[in-house]
């Protein structure tokens, strides 16, 4: 029987559906036994893609490993590998619906802080690795005048993200990564839903609670409201240590004008 010769796209998409349906008749037609069966090789390449993609979750979720165990965390990557292939060729961009599935996984459900420490552990790695982008100048603020600042949209940096979690899965993480297990068994469970801010620093990544008047207005001013409306929104004494905190941590890229503000809005918070 004479077989055409398929065009590089469809290959590509034989050998995937190869790989991820275990459907190896389309292209095993095009494989090349020479000593090794065409399936044989099409299963080197089966392992091979689930090794690697087991080995980028754990190297994003440690404290999540340490919690569950190798084994458990084994198994449960290979049941995400099987049902989530990556989308793009960047290996630090997979694993953004790990945290879901684990929140998910029946075989979890007795460790139920463990999808929030993962999503942790995943806003950590997207932290890590952020683009660089120029901090904001705060020299540059001093120079403005009340009514401008007000009109200000603060722009958060690349590598500064927010996270809510129904558990102190800052404490859980802390504790875990450092194998402090008298930290561990102190946890309170009952303490959240906790409100972070994570961000990378100089020496690392750093991961800080705000209470919840914090949270809220930080909330706000990187949803891109202007100054003025997230004071509004948020008129407690922390919104002022907060937007300070930001300033000095790098947390703020960029600042611009919001068209359309009025002086007033500012003016009424501060009175």
């Amino acid at each position: 029987m004479n077989v055409s010769t398929p065009t590089l796209l469809e290959l590509q998409q034989a050998v995937k559906r190869g790989l991820l349906e275990r459907a190896d008749r389309e292209a095993s037609v095009w494989v090349i036994a020479d000593g090794v069966a065409a399936d044989a090789r099409l299963d080197i390449y089966r392992n091979t893609r689930a090794s690697v993609l087991g080995t980028a979750l754990r190297l994003a979720f440690p404290a999540v490993e340490r919690l569950v165990g190798p084994a458990f965390f084994e198994g449960a990557a290979g049941l995400f590998v099987a049902k989530a292939p990556p989308r793009s060729a960047w290996l630090d961009d997979y694993g953004a619906g790990f945290p879901d599935f684990l929140g998910g996984l029946p075989q979890a459900a007795s460790v139920p802080y463990l999808a929030d420490v993962a999503r942790l552990e995943w806003h950590v790695n997207l932290a890590l690795h952020a683009p660089d982008a120029p901090l904001l100048d705060i020299a540059r603020l001093t120079a403005r005048g009340e009514s401008e600042l007000a009109q200000l949209h603060f722009e958060a940096h690349p590598a500064a993200r927010l996270l809510r979690c129904e558990f102190p899965v800052d404490i859980i993480w802390r504790a875990v990564l450092e194998r402090d297990d008298p930290a561990m068994a102190a946890v309170d469970l009952a303490e959240g839903p906790v409100g972070l801010l994570v961000h990378r620093t100089q020496s690392g990544i750093d991961v800080m609670r705000l209470g919840e008047c914090e949270w809220r207005f930080t909330a706000a001013l990187f949803s891109g409201k202007p100054l003025s409306a997230a004071l509004e929104a948020t008129p407690c004494d922390a919104a002022h240590r907060v937007l300070a905190t930001l300033l000095a941590s790098g947390c703020v890229a960029e600042v611009s004008v919001a068209p359309g503000t009025h002086v007033n809005e500012f003016r009424r918070t501060h009175t």
